[in-house]
């Protein structure tokens, strides 16, 4: 996986366990990057991934601001 860009666009990491590699990339060209990784070296299997750490974190963010966090009275 390789770094690209010196954008102000938010950079995201991705890792593969399998061939121990971290990078970071811009936000837009993270599906293509992780898609790219595990077509040309894990035959499409799903192995290089948003950190998950950044993912669930991420989630967290996305259920808050839809409210989905909130007891209900």
């Amino acid at each position: 996986m390789t770094a690209t860009s010196d954008s102000d666009e938010p950079q995201v990491p991705i890792v593969c366990p399998e061939c121990e590699t971290t990078s970071r990339v811009p936000l837009s060209e993270v599906a293509e990057t992780i898609e790219r990784h595990n077509g040309g070296l894990h035959d499409g299997n799903d192995v290089a991934a948003v950190d998950p750490d950044v993912a669930d974190r991420i989630a967290d963010l996305a259920a808050d601001e839809l409210g989905l966090l909130e007891e209900s009275a």
